[in-house]
């Protein structure tokens, strides 16, 4: 299965004797699942249906769903007006009209409201539904190729970003074992600079100079951070649903970044870490948009 981009269109058409139903799907990025739906009420018994049919073919995003009903081309002018529906709204308003001492008027196109049309025979709504089944199947398969195509984009673009993360994290890498000795050579340039006034106790100072080592080793952070990119490489190329996974590994890569800003004072290993955020923001902000 294709990676999808949350964000998609779908359209579905479904053409039959009397009527013709279009179905258009709408997507966009959501943390969860979210439904809306426009339908004509001849299809309002059906809204539970589809809905349990976009709930199993998508795991997250906000889906808004139109559905149009039109009478073909030779049916177009046809409308089957009820009389009595017109004739009991219109005794309404007689009546409403002398108790409130109000004058009601009216339009003629008025009655070409829905409500005073006749209701179809079980046949014809069942003609329309069928046509709703079928125009709303092609618009759902529509949508998943649209949102596969996104999501193809979508992980060309994460990749480009995160090839220009790697360039400058192995800046990093290359600049690591060189960081250690010049932090050495300051702080042994310091000792002997406070040992020529101050009575320093050298074995105690000695420790606290391993000790103050460590904390700035960062072999650690790439340690992790390698384990984080490898896993988000098969992630990028495992074709499932990855949006939350890749949410994931980025806030992790994040905060080793960060741990490596904040222990090195080299300017070269700086810069390579602001170019680093920079792209895990741009890798955030796409992968948002991640199924």
């Amino acid at each position: 299965m294709a990676i999808e981009s949350m964000t998609g269109f779908g359209r579905g058409e479904s053409v039959g004797a009397n009527f013709v139903v279009t179905s258009e799907i709408k997507s966009v990025n959501n943390r969860f699942k979210d439904f809306r739906f426009r339908l004509p009420s001849a299809f309002s018994a059906l809204e539970m249906n589809l809905r349990e049919k976009l709930n199993r073919d998508f795991k997250r995003g906000t889906f808004d769903v139109f559905v149009g009903l039109k009478k073909t081309d030779g049916n177009a002018g046809f409308f089957d007006f009820d009389d009595a529906k017109a004739m009991e709204f219109i005794s309404k308003l007689k009546k409403l009209s002398i108790q409130t001492q109000t004058n009601f008027t009216f339009a003629p196109s008025d009655f070409l409201r829905a409500e005073f049309g006749r209701e179809n025979d079980e046949s014809l709504q069942e003609q329309q539904q069928a046509l709703l089944l079928q125009a709303f199947q092609n618009a759902v398969a529509s949508l998943k190729e649209s949102r596969s195509n996104e999501g193809a984009k979508l992980i060309a673009i994460l990749k480009e970003h995160l090839e220009n993360f790697k360039k400058n994290f192995n800046k990093v890498k290359g600049l690591a074992g060189g960081n250690r000795p010049k932090v050495e050579e300051r702080l042994r340039q310091r000792f002997q600079e406070f040992s020529k006034e101050l009575q320093i106790d050298t074995p105690r100072f000695l420790q606290e100079v391993v000790y103050y080592l460590e904390k700035l080793d960062i072999h650690e952070e790439i340690n992790r951070i390698e384990t984080h990119l490898s896993k988000l490489n098969q992630l990028m190329d495992s074709g499932d649903e990855v949006g939350r996974q890749v949410d994931f590994l980025i806030q992790e890569l994040n905060r080793e970044t960060n741990t490596i800003g904040s222990k090195s004072s080299d300017a070269e290993i700086s810069d390579a870490v602001v170019e680093m955020k920079v792209q895990l923001e741009k890798i955030r902000e796409q992968g948002l948009n991640l199924e």
